[in-house]
């Protein structure tokens, strides 16, 4: 197995707060996508809702991921003024969330 040799992504799974509308979950969704324009270190972002028959989520609905370069670029992503200003409209809004930060690593068979 060998690690990614830099790229490490960072995934949130969340379940947000009951009386939530869908309009108001689109808006802070479309809020945590705008994150990849404003902050650099962020090369992408993609999100979807729990589908698995399995009922092992915990509660969670959503996953959230986004890759960045290295360990260092989400430490610039953290403390970056637009995501702290996200994060302070988002988690108000969660019943609750998970964040893993993880290297993926390749399997060579």
């Amino acid at each position: 197995m060998e690690e990614a040799k830099g790229e490490v992504r960072h995934v949130l799974l969340a379940k947000f707060k009951d009386g939530l509308s869908e309009d108001e979950i689109d808006q802070l969704i479309k809020g945590y996508a705008n994150l990849v324009n404003l902050i650099p270190p962020m090369k992408s972002f993609s999100w979807g809702k729990d589908v698995s028959i399995e009922n092992l989520h915990q509660g969670f609905t959503h996953i959230f991921e986004s890759i960045f370069e290295s360990t260092e670029g989400i430490a610039e992503y953290i403390g970056h003024p637009a995501h702290v200003e996200y994060a302070n409209l988002l988690l108000p809004q969660l019943d609750k969330v998970l964040v893993i930060d993880y290297k993926p690593t390749v399997v060579h068979l």
